[in-house]
């Protein structure tokens, strides 16, 4: 396994922001509101996590020049990124039961 995914892969889990953020955006191309909705994060969060993958190289904006409307997908890093978390998911879990239990507590 190369060291590079594997620092980006530690990265990445140190957030559960940009845990949320990455897999919001596993097979899709989306704009920081549609991610925020689909993964129920406010968007000032999701454009930090964003930024932050970005600039690690695990995310990239297709359409860089618009203002508004910009496309956000998964580089070839990221979707390895993924394959980690899915591959260490089990250990994640508790975890996960307890974001996901403050989300439906908030609402």
């Amino acid at each position: 396994m190369d060291d590079e995914l594997l620092r980006k892969y530690a990265y990445v889990i140190s957030s559960t922001y940009r845990v949320r953020v990455i897999e919001g955006l596993d097979g899709e191309v989306l704009i920081p509101s549609k991610i925020s909705k689909k993964i129920d994060l406010e968007s000032k969060f999701v454009s930090k996590a964003l930024r932050e993958l970005k600039d690690k190289g695990l995310v990239e904006c297709v359409n860089e020049e618009y203002r508004k409307g910009r496309l956000y997908r998964l580089t070839s890093e990221g979707e390895g990124v993924i394959e980690l978390l899915e591959k260490y998911e089990q250990s994640f879990l508790p975890v996960k039961r307890v974001w996901m239990g403050r989300i439906s507590s908030s609402h």
